[in-house]
């Protein structure tokens, strides 16, 4: 998420972040960073609590399954480091 699309989204709420100077724009960026990891981990944490229990009869597909979802959430955290 670039500061562009935090500033989009501010505006799209009501705020008008452009108007903040220093201090103030600092806290808002640091809030917004917060929120951005708060969802990343949610939906990480989401795949990796995928119930897989229905794939019982194969174990190949199962472990395939969950080893892609594994993936998929560490991209998802990954995004954070970028």
């Amino acid at each position: 998420m670039t500061r562009d699309d935090i500033i989009k989204m501010a505006r799209e709420a009501g705020f008008n972040p452009v108007s903040y100077t220093g201090a103030n724009l600092e806290l808002f960026e640091r809030f917004a960073a917060l929120v951005a990891a708060h969802e990343r981990e949610a939906c990480a944490n989401l795949l990796l609590n995928v119930d897989l229990s229905s794939m019982d009869a194969d174990h190949r597909l199962q472990s395939w399954t969950a080893t892609v979802l594994l993936n998929f959430s560490d991209a998802i955290r990954a995004r954070g480091k970028q």
